[in-house]
């Protein structure tokens, strides 16, 4: 057993089981992740039951079983619910209810014996509103303008051409109030800071102030004749609704304007559900949120974290490197390089936050507050770069993960080895030739190690982003058609924050639940995406500098 234990064998198998304990968790949270977050988008069975009430009677319940587990009986009684026969612990469900504008609620546990049989009847329909979430119920007639138009066994093939017709007229609404008239208010906001500007110069006179008045009729003309435009629009896609039978027996009606998607889950073979299953998936990715970021997509949020991750990587990585070589190859190596390489170190330590307040304080107010002054004095008081913004928030990020770019550079440049440097210089070449030739491509790899280790870091941080330029809902991203196209000092939303928004925000908790995983995943497989790109280059540039290390 000594001489076993001296061999080292034991800490080889310790290091292997600290390996594989660290995977099975990885996979695990993956797995986890995947599990509750994939699975959300798959469209469930619709059940019709009813429950016994505590006073004895009977109501019918339409809605999906979202989670069962077991509970106390003991505790249902003591609730006020009379549970039949002897057993210490019963079966509860969480049903789905939906039509939250109907019932206040749309989430509710149900003890599993007070519960008839589940039947799923084919004719049960999922309305996906824009508002108010999902709406359950017997379709029973279309309508336009409040006259029926069809009903009965017609009345389905009717609705999916008027819900067809009613989302094209809602695009194209979108489209006007988003692009048309979002470009005519940017031209009217750029017209008067262009008129205050010259105010502030003393150069607004009559033909100035002449030339500024008729651009402004030119676009109040084109804003109105938007206007009648939406108009129009408006009034016809309020034409349609459908009328359905809701579980305590109402007919409801609901308009077609309100309405996304309409489907019947207990009809669908597994070719239906599996092609509504991708382009939800597709939705989720490409599509802006609404319902308080609990439904619809999170395209702005991967935009803003990519952005932000890429414009990081372009600030940290010339600092990281031109203070890493500087402090290798130039500096006089004493007490005064020892000391700001324990600064290095300890500022890797620092909590995250810390670094967003002073972000907060350097960046958005101090100098985001004089380049106002400066270079936007027309737009104050309103703040331009006086704001959180992209740029801060990259700027903040890029201080957080310099000292791991830092380190992961001098390590690399210590790895060079000497002789390289004395056959260029002996050769001819200058200092800064040998560096820039033969020095840096050489630890190119490590530079891309600290990369690598920064991106990991800098997507995944959140609590800086609150007090720098993150936000909940952004109404605009920082990159659109209008010059200078990057607007940097614009605020973004970033996966990190949203999952923190809708897990711990969200007004509608059990609804959010799935979108928390849905949305975690993503996170890490941008991560993940961002990574293998850097460890491709890594890679790439290792190759070809192989045959030189052992000289």
């Amino acid at each position: 057993m000594r001489a076993w234990i001296k061999s080292g064998e034991p800490w080889i198998w310790a290091t292997a089981g600290g390996i594989a304990i660290a995977l099975v968790a990885v996979l695990g949270v993956l797995w986890l992740t995947a599990a509750r977050g994939l699975l959300h988008f798959w469209p469930a069975a619709v059940v019709e039951t009813t429950f016994v009430e505590k006073d004895g009677s009977k109501i019918r319940l339409i809605g999906e079983i979202r989670e069962q587990e077991e509970v106390a009986v003991r505790r249902l009684v003591e609730s006020g619910f009379v549970i039949p026969g002897n057993e210490k612990f019963t079966t509860r469900y969480l049903l789905k209810l939906g039509n939250r504008d109907v019932y206040g609620f749309d989430f509710k546990w149900y003890p599993a014996p007070l519960l008839s049989e589940f039947t799923y009847p084919q004719d049960l329909i999922v309305v996906e509103r824009r508002e108010w979430g999902n709406f359950y119920g017997h379709l029973k007639a279309v309508k336009e303008n409040g006259t029926v138009v069809a009903e009965g066994p017609a009345a389905l093939p009717e609705l999916e051409r008027r819900v067809a017709r009613a989302d094209e007229l809602f695009q194209k609404i979108l489209r006007i109030e988003k692009d048309d008239i979002g470009n005519l208010n940017y031209a009217l906001e750029q017209l008067r800071l262009k008129e205050r500007k010259l105010q502030l110069q003393g150069k607004f006179d009559d033909a100035a102030k002449s030339g500024i008045e008729k651009e402004r009729e030119s676009i109040n003309g084109k804003f109105a004749e938007l206007q009648v435009h939406l108009e129009k629009l408006r009034g016809e896609i309020t034409r349609d609704s459908l009328s359905a039978e809701v579980m305590d027996g109402k007919v409801v009606d609901v308009p077609l304007e309100k309405v996304a998607e309409i489907y019947r889950p207990n009809a669908m073979g597994l070719g239906d559900k599996v092609g509504y299953y991708f382009r939800k998936l597709y939705a989720f990715v490409t599509e802006n949120p609404r319902e308080a970021n609990t439904e619809g997509g999170i395209f702005p949020a991967i935009f803003g974290t990519i952005m932000m991750v890429v414009l990081m990587s372009i600030l940290v990585m010339p600092l990281g490197v031109m203070a890493a070589v500087y402090m290798r190859e130039y500096a006089k190596q004493g007490l005064l390089i020892r000391v700001i390489r324990i600064a290095v170190n300890n500022l890797a330590g620092v909590p995250s936050i810390v670094y967003g307040v002073f972000g907060l304080g350097f960046f958005v107010y101090f100098l985001g507050g004089n380049i106002d002054q400066l270079f936007f004095a027309e737009a104050l008081p309103a703040p331009t770069f006086g704001s959180p913004g992209i740029l801060w928030a990259s700027l903040t990020l890029a201080l957080l993960t310099l000292p791991v770019v830092i380190v992961a550079t001098e390590e690399g440049l210590a790895r060079v080895p000497r002789s390289l440097r004395e056959g260029s210089l002996a050769l001819g070449a200058t200092k800064a030739e040998t560096l820039w030739k033969t020095v840096l491509p050489m630890a190119s790899p490590a530079i891309m190690t600290g990369l690598i280790l920064a991106v990991a870091r800098a997507a995944g941080e959140t609590a800086p982003l609150m007090l720098v330029g993150v936000v909940k809902l952004a109404p605009s991203l920082p990159l659109d058609g209008h010059f200078p196209y990057f607007h940097l000092e614009r605020q973004f939303m970033h996966l990190g924050f949203h999952i923190y928004d809708v897990g711990f925000q969200s007004p509608n908790v059990e609804a959010a639940r799935p979108l928390v995983y849905a949305t975690a995943l993503l996170l890490v497989l941008v991560i993940v995406g961002l990574n293998m790109a850097a460890i491709s280059m890594r890679n790439r540039l290792r190759e070809n500098y192989r045959g030189l290390e052992g000289m």
